[in-house]
């Protein structure tokens, strides 16, 4: 089988939660759960931690990942996963240890498993796509959103022109978006069009439990009482 290997996007400048890939999370610390996911899967080959900072390096390294160090250049708040992605092959280039795959995860979705890896790789392989994203239906339908015109303060639009859509939901079409948790790219695919999102990939769908992504404390706090009732 190809190789697969993991990175672990995780910088220490995080706005929103500050330090939040270094909150405690139902005992350990939040990017320690995707670190497990990561190693847990048989699939995976190996899996790195690609950050700038001192205390995720140590707390990946206790929790038994390799670490790139990613320049602090590469850890600003208008950084890409792109380059920072693109940065960790080249430091791989020089060992010889590219893989045909990677998986990209980012530590905000600490109840993506290793069992979700595990079916989006089998998935990824069966199809045959340069890119296998996970998704989840989409919670309100972007069929019934509204965007403020520029021309027209204090008044709203529908986002998508021409549909006004107002019958019962059931008859919606499914709407899915990226949750973020799984991106699993060809290599090659990935140098070639710099983007997670090459012309050919297909989707893995999850829950939206296994979907939340943290950004702020209500979402931390959700999965902390999620996780304690799971035991």
């Amino acid at each position: 089988m190809d190789k697969f290997f993991a990175f672990i996007t995780a910088r220490g400048g995080s706005k929103g939660l500050p330090r939040k890939n270094c909150l405690p999370l139902a005992g350990k610390p939040l990017i320690a759960h995707t670190i497990e996911a990561a190693r847990g899967c048989s699939a995976v080959s190996r899996t790195f931690v690609t950050t700038e900072d001192d205390e995720i390096k140590a707390i990946s390294r206790t929790f038994g990942a390799e670490i790139i160090d990613r320049p602090a250049a590469l850890a600003a708040d208008r950084s890409t996963s792109e380059s920072v992605i693109e940065h960790a092959l080249e430091a791989l280039e020089s060992s010889a240890a590219v893989p045909e795959h990677f998986i990209l995860l980012q530590p905000t979705s600490p109840l993506r498993t290793s069992g979700h890896l595990a079916q989006c790789i089998s998935q990824h392989v069966k199809s045959g796509a340069d890119a296998t994203i996970s998704v989840c239906e989409w919670e309100h339908h972007p069929y019934l959103a509204f965007t403020p015109p520029a021309d027209a303060p204090g008044t709203l639009l529908p986002l998508f022109a021409g549909i006004g859509f107002t019958g019962p939901r059931q008859l919606l079409p499914k709407a899915y978006r990226p949750n973020g948790a799984i991106y699993i790219l060809r290599t090659k695919a990935f140098l070639l069009h710099k983007t997670f999102l090459p012309p050919s990939f297909s989707f893995f769908l999850m829950d939206a439990r296994s979907s939340i992504d943290i950004d702020s404390s209500f979402e931390l706090e959700l999965c902390e009482s999620l996780l304690s009732g799971k035991k």
